[in-house]
């Protein structure tokens, strides 16, 4: 169906990547490589989905992020699901994994299966840091999916592990109003993405948790089949050392649908929630 065709996991995960503030490192890391000081194995959270319908907003389903540590890499996983109540309009389940290097923080390795109504697709990526290529295998299933080598320019990054890489930036390097390029592979393509630096809101109420003081960003959005041209997506995350996203509002082709931050375990610092 069009009118919705977006996945739960996919509304925060297109967030994720627009969110990435990745930029920085192109201009100034060559290596892609960062630290990583924000998370750690054994993380758990949960989002969940909304969409709005003449100005009704109905729970349409979670997202679940998993992150496992090993000796060299991080294995995250996200599952995407609809609540059964919501099916009957459409029916989400969506496998996203990615394994990203523990030293550089970039991604290795990542694997998208969707099922979204009717619509199927499995998308395979090897990333070759050294020679700046991924190894892409895109296709309806696992069997039909079609070779693909693509050429980078300069660091990328999967629809994933953006958001792992994003978490361990210092965005006080940043002054409202600046825009922020990155770049994403994804469905065999290179997207470059912008994001505006809006700057900080203190204080800001997260429904379930409390207050927060946060940083907004206002990415650009991929528009076609599910949002709209010419809006934007407004995205609230921690101003801690977390920098977890907390809220995601965004415009859609028909209608608008957000994520909040339902529930969270295993987080590596401290939670800066006011109450």
């Amino acid at each position: 169906m069009k009118l919705f065709k977006f996945s739960v996991a996919f509304l925060f995960l297109i967030v994720s990547y627009v969110l990435t503030t990745g930029f920085y490192v192109e201009t100034e890391n060559k290596n892609c490589s960062i630290e990583n000081t924000a998370f750690s194995g054994g993380e758990h959270l949960v989002y969940k989905a909304y969409y709005n319908w003449q100005f009704i907003w109905i729970p349409a389903g979670e997202a679940v992020f998993d992150v496992k540590e090993n000796v060299d890499t991080y294995d995250v996983t996200v599952t995407g699901t609809t609540y059964k109540s919501y099916e009957s309009f459409f029916r989400v389940k969506d496998y996203f994994h990615t394994i990203i290097d523990k030293k550089t923080m970039y991604p290795k390795e990542f694997v998208r299966i969707v099922e979204e109504g009717n619509y199927r697709k499995f998308d395979s990526l090897v990333f070759f840091k050294e020679t700046d290529a991924v190894l892409s295998f895109n296709g309806k299933t696992r069997s039909s999916a079609q070779k693909k080598i693509i050429h980078l320019d300069g660091c990328s990054h999967d629809l994933l592990s953006v958001l792992y890489f994003m978490r361990n930036i210092n965005v006080n390097a940043y002054k409202v109003g600046d825009f922020i390029p990155t770049n994403l592979v994804f469905d065999e393509e290179k997207y470059p993405i912008n994001v505006r630096y809006i700057g900080k809101e203190r204080s800001k109420q997260i429904k379930g948790l409390g207050e927060f003081d946060t940083v907004e960003v206002m990415p650009d959005l991929v528009t076609g089949n599910v949002f709209k041209d010419g809006n934007r997506m407004h995205v609230w995350v921690t101003d801690d050392k977390n920098k977890l996203p907390l809220l995601i509002e965004s415009p859609l082709a028909v209608g608008s649908a957000k994520a909040i931050l339902k529930s969270y375990k295993g987080l590596r610092n401290p939670f800066t929630n006011k109450g």
